[in-house]
């Protein structure tokens, strides 16, 4: 005993604390005065603390109030046994102790539970039975002849094997016979009955052995009464009371009161009553215990059997049967697994999928039956989870390709109980859904027309590409297998043009567009791709010149008076667009007096226009010929063809006589003369290239005749 005191205060100091409570201990029936029933320390270092034993139900004498020493600076505080501690499992088998804890401000409060077990085969002679006086019995002289009049009640006894023996001298004319008493502990009258015998007080030694050398001894004294002269009763026969389970031990659970002098009550049946006492004075009817119906079997109805009887006069009672109904209270809320519902699941998911399954008990009443409901707080007009029974499916398409549609659906699950009153827990749910990239990008082909003279840079069009993942149209854009002098912008879609075009050299290009989708998918790796083609028309713009062959011609005509002469053909055409073959034609220079025209490309001169005097002597004219195109092209361009015509007039002889002037024409055939010369005409970007180049040249130089005079 010594040593489990020691390893108990050892085990509180390494690990108890005011902390810890409630505490639950169970004691044994065996132990006796002293006995520690629990070891605590704490700390308190800058006040002197106290430990006080507020309360104990029921109300006994059987603890001492707290101890407190301290040992090396930690305070050690222990609850024990008084004195007068008798242990009894079948009279109380459960206490609640209060204690207060105080450290300066600190107050704390907080119970400690002591659970009294019963102990096999111990034999323990208790109360007055085993006093010097014995115990008293009172019986009425009119007893039946081998009735029970008492009921000894000592621990152990009920184990087989126990004997109990009356030890002392029944001699008559003593003893009207011999009492009995059988190894229950149960005290039976003579045989031939107390009749006339009132007054007389019989002793009784009485020796119980359990075996193993386990014995004890004490005395009854059977005191015979005479026929009372009054009537105990009760008012009713009967009575039924209902109570709340959650009644604590040594709560009042009615007070029965009888008619009589001087009374004293009992509960004799069931003996012991392992739920309920009376105050043998008030009669008032108490808990010993917890009634929880989900751990106390049988506790739900009760019968009793309450004798009231006078305290000197025992023989002068009344009986009730008392029924004690005990109520279910609805203290605890359903318990749920899980306490809350987090959950991932794609937009794809089929109507019907299952989220998960919600498993709850009752606390108060295993296996009862609870009552789902599910409430849905985002989106509020979607109803796109539903409960069936325990479990939470998908109810409607999680479809999230529009703007605000899902994403996240908050709801709760409400369990409600059926027990009075009504306890409900809720578990929040939330489920997640998740993008998933269901739609292939696409755009449809187009064509855009662009002028052949476009510069760089120049916005050609927008490839408009959709896509019905959400967010909308999350595309970016790029080319593939196209020619190098177009691109695509990755984020807008808008095509720009990089190089130069030449109408003449292609008309028409095919551009491979390649659309890929972003930020659709709840994995970010994975995308969707489509394509379409873009066509680009080029439209021709007119930007090359006519050109001219020969551009300069040198010739020598021979004209007749009144006659109209072909000078030269002017052949004009553009080598890139060798399909334009018309031009306008127009004389520049040297041409006052309209004498040369232009019929088409062919130049002619027309000597009739002049006017006397006619010219006699050769002449030369240096012709610029105006060379356009013509058509709805624009702008229209020109060149400049020079032809140098030296004109040589033709005269006819004449013959002159005394009598008369004839002019005898003759006939001449024209003659037409062609000189081709070769000169050099460089193409005017040379000459630009030349000059620039004999620019940089002369500068050199004089940076170098410069720097040698410096030196």
């Amino acid at each position: 005993m010594v040593l489990l005191r020691f390893l108990m205060l050892l085990f509180a100091l390494i690990v108890s604390d005011l902390h810890s409570l409630p505490w639950f201990i169970n004691v044994s029936e065996r132990e006796g005065p002293g006995t520690i029933l629990q070891s605590f320390s704490f700390n308190c270092s800058s006040h002197m603390p106290t430990l006080e034993l507020v309360n104990v139900q029921p109300p006994t004498t059987f603890f001492n109030p707290p101890s407190l020493t301290r040992w090396q600076g930690i305070y050690v505080g222990k609850v024990t046994l008084s004195s007068s501690a008798r242990l009894d499992a079948l009279a109380v088998n459960h206490y609640e102790l209060q204690l207060r804890y105080t450290c300066g401000n600190l107050v704390m409060e907080g119970p400690l539970f002591v659970d009294v077990q019963r102990a096999s085969g111990h034999v323990q002679c208790v109360g007055q039975f085993v006093s010097p006086g014995g115990e008293i019995i009172q019986v009425p002289e009119t007893v039946k002849p081998g009735a029970q009049l008492y009921t000894l009640l000592l621990p152990g006894l009920e184990v087989q094997g126990t004997q109990i023996n009356i030890i002392s001298a029944q001699d008559p004319p003593y003893f009207p016979g011999p009492f009995s008493i059988s190894e229950q502990g149960c005290l039976q009258a003579p045989s031939q009955g107390l009749k006339g015998h009132a007054q007389k007080i019989f002793r009784l030694q009485i020796s119980v052995f359990f075996g193993q050398g386990q014995s004890c001894q004490g005395m009854l004294m059977v005191k015979v009464l005479p026929v009372p002269s009054s009537q105990v009763s009760f008012l009713q026969k009967t009575q039924s009371i209902t109570i709340p389970e959650d009644k604590v031990p040594g709560s009042k659970v009615v007070q029965v009161q009888a008619r009589g002098f001087d009374l004293r009550y009992e509960i004799f049946s069931p003996m012991p009553s392992p739920l309920y006492s009376i105050g043998s004075a008030d009669g008032v009817v108490r808990t010993t215990v917890p009634l929880e119906l989900a751990h106390a079997r049988g506790a739900a109805v009760t019968k009793l059997q309450v004798k009231a009887f006078e305290r000197l006069r025992p023989w002068a009672s009344a009986e009730l049967d008392l029924t004690v109904n005990v109520l279910s209270v609805n203290r605890w809320p359903p318990h749920c697994i899980p306490a809350l519902l987090v959950t991932q699941i794609p937009e794809t998911s089929p109507v019907g999928t299952v989220l998960n399954t919600l498993t709850c008990t009752d606390p108060d009443s295993t296996g009862a039956t609870l009552d789902y409901q599910l409430w849905l707080h985002s989106p509020p007009d979607l109803a796109s989870l539903c409960l069936r029974d325990r479990v939470l499916e998908v109810n409607a398409t999680l479809d999230c390709d529009t703007p605000g549609a899902c994403f996240q659906h908050a709801a709760s699950i409400l369990v409600l109980d059926h027990g009075q009153p009504q306890m409900t827990t809720e578990v929040p749910v939330l489920v997640m859904v998740t993008p998933v990239n269901e739609f292939t990008p696409a755009c449809a082909p187009h064509t855009f027309w662009v002028r052949e003279d476009a510069g760089p840079h120049t916005l050609l069009g927008t490839v408009l590409g959709t896509d019905m993942d959400y967010p909308r149209n999350s595309i970016e854009y790029y080319t593939t297998g196209g020619p190098s002098i177009f691109a695509v912008d990755h984020l807008s879609g808008e095509i720009h043009l990089l190089g130069t075009l030449d109408y003449e050299q292609q008309r028409l290009y095919r551009l491979i567009v390649l659309l890929i989708d972003h930020g659709q998918d709840w994995d970010p790796t994975y995308h969707r791709s489509g394509s379409c083609t873009i066509t680009i028309e080029v439209e021709d713009v007119n930007d090359h010149p006519p050109e001219c062959e020969p551009p300069f011609q040198e010739l020598t005509i021979y004209t007749t008076l009144g006659h109209s002469v072909e000078v030269t053909k002017v052949s004009c055409w553009i080598p890139q667009e060798p399909q334009r073959l018309t031009f306008s034609y127009s004389i520049m220079g040297e041409n006052s007096k309209n004498q040369f025209r232009m019929q088409e490309a062919i130049l002619v001169h027309n000597y009739s226009l002049l006017e006397p005097p006619w010219p006699e002597q050769s002449c030369t004219y240096e012709l610029l010929i105006h060379v356009a195109d013509a058509g709805p092209f624009i702008p229209h361009l020109s060149t400049t063809a020079t032809i140098i015509v030296h004109l040589v007039p033709w005269r006819a002889s004449t013959v002159a006589t005394s009598t008369q002037r004839t002019t005898v024409p003759s006939v001449m055939t024209s003659l037409l003369v062609t000189n081709t010369e070769t000169f050099w005409h460089p193409e005017p970007w040379f000459v630009v290239v030349l000059t620039a180049t004999g620019a940089l040249l002369l500068l050199a130089l004089g940076w170098l005749v410069s720097k040698l005079l410096q030196r």
